[in-house]
């Protein structure tokens, strides 16, 4: 039983004992995988469960991956009874982490399990990254290795190699030399003897080139593979449209894709396989992680990070430890094994960060709903029966909003609240008075202070005053830095305005990490935003986030406004910078010349491909002249970024004249300045009073110090805070006064009109606009066909296209189920109108997009027909049309709904459920 169903059994039984309500001899619930309370889309349900639940009925509570089980445990022992917390961090089969790289399958911990494997640092691959050479790489110079080393007391290339910092371009050339191939670390999974494993890849489309790329590799024997082929043989006799022809290679080599473009029923038939061990490798996503038995000898994650619409997102360590946890097969494995595989983007240092980061605690997701709000507010009915008993009456009085606030306040977010949140908010305004103590220990005056109190009169007054001068020299210093730099920016800008036409120049970027790493760019100059003509860019050039704003330039007085360039760099990367970040430009460069007689030219050709991209922009460095900011280029400038040379290859003879008379005279002036600063810090040194004077410096330092880690803290704490702050009843009474206003349910009586009554019996994500749309006598006039499809519309959410299938075709609805849907989308407007008066944020949803595809399949076509050069997934239908089927189901048990649409709903329904949908299939 979903959390959901059993939601709506609850809210009848809400202040009832269990055999008063719907639970009658129901004793125990069991709420496995509990940490789905934190999730977005469910995380509401699970705690209304808790919530409702009868206190007679006893409560188990399981997870892996819960990090504050205290509070889970307090929580509901508040609410629900008492509640014994039992913990364990004991595996039945102990786990065990490896990374794979090229050329090898490591332990990625040390012995202890505490810490990285040291031949997986980065400056142990650098030595033997080419275990045959006899050379190795020091700032992307080739050097001989000489015995000199081993004559100095045996000191190791790893010592040596210590000391030298890599930039970020040569850190990612070792990594992407260091990736390896799937039949790479397939080949160290079959030497360990560590199939069969779960290998995760973070999209559909990944996941079924990966069972293509390893047709050809073989993993079954002979008598495996036959069973395979007859075991496939009855699938296809039962199910011959739910077979996935072009799986059916990849699986008879052992090879499958699980994901959610799969029918249900196929996944159904490779998961069966893989637990009788007739496929050794499953390709899925995260989703094979949460809620599905199929344990396996070992898993395999692909990356530490996956792609969203904002870009690239990190993995959690609760996604990690979920998707780690699959394997290790109790009774059959005496340890489960986790491989991470190196990326160009993550090697085992972000890897161990991750693992030992520690699991994120829970975090209520509580928000109000429509069938929240009408099923605890609902009291009698407009339409009730006048000779009702007094028992019945009184069971429907409905509860006064004081009563129902105090339970959705209730919820695990208003515990944690008014727990965990006092407690954190005393720390914090401790830690925050601390920092204010000790930033008073730390100013000019309280420094001048101390120096009165422990130095001598005439030590004082000496060093007093050359800390008066040296303070004032060091500040001219700073202005003229500033001004040297915006001369050497104002010197950059007029030579690249030569270089908006013509050839492509390479150059040369530069930025310091947060470390003060050094990093060099090679890459080659596009042109400036400005040149651009496209809604996107101006866009950009708008957003406030990368303005740089306007510099004073000294030497003329007048205002200087850094522009932003645009530069393709050797790593496949695009780069959007200012004048800040420019190195060196070099004059030799692609030529301005098309690749083929009348093409475009190269620059139009690589803005043309920059134009392309999504602009998901990454802020690499920052400054008050603008950022530095960078995105992965695409397949199409791969080939362009190779051309771009290394930096050793290019000569300073090639190098573009950059400095202008006036920047030459601000570096001198510069020079002279740091000299006159120098010398008077020497003279500092020199005097009688300045060691005692040290100490009182050294002891601010250590102050500063202190602060920066407190400061740390409070914001650490702050975070926290945001993320428990309790939520929930504000959105109830916005919820309220919608349903006031509409006239579904009077919140003063708490009496309940017709269409809240249909409202509070839906399941669904707008329980209101569902009803709405339900009650509408447009749907009195269609066929059991045309139902579908409307109903299809409503709950077509997260239904995509997939761009890399052959055809973009889909069914179009007919003009009857266009029509209908036209007219209630205008009905739609007024209901969001209610809405955002209010502000209630909860979703509409209704889209033609998909409608004619439900409506095929209603009208009887076979799936194999309704497929057919399709631009959707099998399981991207199949859900669809599930979805669909739900809705359709529940419409006969709705109150207060026309006979004729309920007879059509059920005749929709029966015609639909069937293979390879029907549940009753497989």
């Amino acid at each position: 039983m979903t959390t959901e169903i059993l939601r709506n059994m609850l809210y009848q039984s809400v202040g009832m004992t269990a055999s008063q309500g719907r639970l009658f001899e129901v004793d125990v619930i069991v709420l496995d995988e509990v940490h789905y309370l934190s999730d977005i889309s469910r995380g509401t349900v699970w705690e209304e469960t808790v919530i409702y639940c009868p206190k007679e009925v006893q409560l188990i509570c399981l997870s892996a991956t819960v990090a504050n089980p205290d509070e889970l445990a307090g929580w509901i022992g508040q609410i629900h009874g008492k509640t014994e917390l039992v913990t364990s961090n004991r595996r039945p089969v102990p786990l065990t982490w490896h990374f794979s790289k090229k050329f090898a399958l490591l332990p990625l911990l040390d012995g202890k399990g505490k810490k990285m494997n040291r031949k997986l640092r980065m400056s142990h691959s650098q030595n033997i990254s080419s275990p045959k050479s006899e050379f190795y790489y020091v700032k992307g110079k080739r050097k001989l290795r000489t015995n000199k080393n081993e004559q100095q007391g045996n000191r190791s290339p790893l010592d040596i190699s210590k000391q030298v910092q890599l930039s970020k371009h040569e850190v990612t050339n070792m990594r992407r030399s260091q990736v390896p191939l799937i039949r790479d670390t397939l080949s160290q999974l079959w030497e360990n003897d560590m199939l069969p494993a779960i290998w995760f890849i973070f999209s559909r489309r990944g996941c079924d080139a990966a069972v293509e790329y390893l047709e050809d590799c073989r993993l079954l024997h002979d008598c495996e593979a036959s069973e395979v082929e007859l075991e496939l043989r009855r699938f296809r006799m039962q199910y011959p449209d739910a077979i996935r022809e072009n799986a059916v290679k990849g699986l008879m080599r052992g090879v499958a894709a699980h994901h959610a473009g799969c029918l249900p029923l196929w996944k159904s038939f490779i998961e069966e396989l893989f637990q009788r061990g007739l496929v050794k490798v499953v390709f899925a996503t995260e989703t094979l992680a949460a809620g599905i038995n199929m344990p396996a000898r070992t898993a395999v994650i692909s990356s530490l990070s996956k792609r969203i619409d904002a870009g690239r997102q990190l993995l959690t360590p609760n996604n990690l430890f979920q998707m780690a946890g699959r394997a290790g097969r109790r009774g059959i494995d005496t340890v489960g094994h986790s491989v991470l595989v190196q990326t160009p983007n993550e090697g085992p240092e972000e890897c161990c960060d991750v693992i030992f980061a520690g699991l994120e605690p829970l975090v209520s997701q509580f928000t109000a709903s429509y069938g929240m709000v009408l099923n605890l507010l609902a009291g009698s009915k407009v339409t009730h029966n006048q000779k009702e008993s007094g028992d019945v009456k009184a069971k429907r009085s409905g509860r006064t909003l004081e009563e129902a606030r105090k339970l959705v306040e209730q919820s695990f977010g208003n515990y944690v609240g008014s727990n965990v949140m006092v407690a954190a908010k005393e720390e914090l305004e401790r830690t925050q008075k601390e920092i204010q103590y000790l930033s008073s220990e730390i100013t000019d005056e309280f420094i001048d202070r101390r120096c009165r109190e422990e130095l001598s009169e005439e030590d004082y007054a000496e060093i007093s005053l050359l800390q008066k001068k040296f303070k004032e020299e060091k500040q001219i210093r700073n202005e003229l830095k500033k001004r040297m730099e915006l001369e050497r920016m104002a010197a950059w800008k007029t030579r690249l305005e030569e270089f908006e036409s013509g050839h492509l120049p390479f150059m040369c970027l530069q930025y310091k990490d947060k470390d003060s790493v050094h990093h060099t760019i090679p890459a080659v100059f596009i042109g400036s935003l400005s040149s651009f003509d496209d809604q996107k860019i101006e866009s950009m050039l708008e957003d406030d986030s990368i303005s740089p704003g306007k510099q004073e330039v000294d030497s003329g007085g007048e205002l200087y406004y850094p522009s932003y360039y645009v530069a393709l760099s050797s790593d496949n990367s695009w780069y959007l910078f200012t004048e800040k970040w420019i190195k060196t430009v070099y004059r030799t460069g692609l030529p301005a010349l098309p690749s083929v007689e009348g093409g475009t030219l190269p620059r139009e050709t690589l803005k043309q491909l920059l134009l392309r991209e999504d602009m998901m922009w990454d802020q690499v460095a920052k400054s008050e002249y603008g950022s530095l900011s960078c995105m992965d280029g695409s397949l199409d400038t791969w080939s362009w970024s190779l051309n771009v040379p290394v930096l050793n290859s290019l000569s300073e003879d090639n190098e573009v004249e950059r400095f202008s008379q006036e920047h030459q005279t601000a570096v001198e002036c510069h020079k002279q300045q740091r000299r006159k600063v120098s010398q008077l810090k020497k003279t500092i040194r020199s005097t009688k009073g300045f060691r005692e004077f040290q100490k009182i410096i050294d002891r601010r330092n250590f102050t500063k110090e202190k602060i920066e880690r407190l400061e740390a803290r409070s914001r650490r704490l702050t975070r926290r805070i945001m993320q428990i702050e309790p939520t929930g009843w504000k959105e109830f009474l916005q919820i309220s006064k919608v349903i006031q206003e509409a006239r579904v349910l009077d919140i003063n009586t708490q009496v309940i009109y017709p269409l809240g009554e249909t409202a509070a019996a839906i399941r669904g994500e707008n329980e209101l606009w569902l009803a709405m749309v339900l009650r509408n006598k447009v749907l009195l006039d269609l066929k059991p066909s045309q139902l579908a499809a409307v109903c299809g519309s409503l709950v077509s959410e997260g239904i995509k296209l997939r761009p890399w299938k052959n055809s973009s075709y889909v069914y179009e609805p007919s003009s009857v189920v266009t029509g209908v849907i036209n007219y209630l989308d205008e009905q739609r407007n007024s209901l969001i109108e209610l809405q955002e008066k209010h502000g209630v944020k909860i979703p509409c949803e209704i889209d033609t997009q998909f409608a004619g595809m439900v409506e095929a399949w209603a009208s009887g076509l076979t799936w194999r027909e309704i497929m057919m050069d399709s631009a959707m997934d099998d399981g991207d239908l199949a859900r669809l049309l599930r979805r669909t089927m739900d809705l359709l189901a529940q419409i006969p048990k709705l109150p207060d709904i026309d006979p004729v649409l309920q007879k059509n709903a059920q005749i929709a329904c029966n015609v639909m459920d069937r293979v390879p949908l029907s549940e009753l299939a497989g």
